[in-house]
């Protein structure tokens, strides 16, 4: 079987829940996270109770992500494993696409914009 499973994948929206509940939340690139804050219309400083939102909204089925999931380049997370999921948010009334990784019992947010077809979000 493809990683990650129905069950990893599960696992993993509840942990971002848990580190998201207490605020154990990281912006790899917070100027990109402030612009596609505005466009889907919250406050940065809401990002908190945005977050807690969206992991509620999705569910394994909305992984948008590779098999096995990609790893980060980015310096702060370099190796982590970045979850990506697309879905139709209630919240925010279009699709949208959230990317994030676990390290270090911290979420790590790299995405949460609308869906932008052919950008490879």
């Amino acid at each position: 079987m493809a990683r990650p499973s129905w069950k990893e994948l599960s696992k993993k929206i509840g942990q971002a829940k848990e580190f998201a509940s207490v605020n154990a939340i990281i912006t790899v690139e917070p100027v990109i996270i402030a612009a596609d804050a505005i466009e889907l219309g919250y406050q940065t400083t809401d990002l908190q109770k945005v977050l807690l939102t969206v992991l509620e909204e999705i569910t394994p089925n909305e992984y948008a992500g590779t098999r096995p999931p990609q790893k980060s380049y980015k310096q702060q997370i370099l190796g982590a494993e970045l979850f990506a999921f697309r879905w139709k948010s209630k919240s925010f009334g279009c699709e949208t696409y959230l990317k994030y990784c676990l390290k270090e019992r911290c979420l790590y947010l790299v995405s949460l914009h609308p869906h932008r077809e052919g950008k490879g979000d």
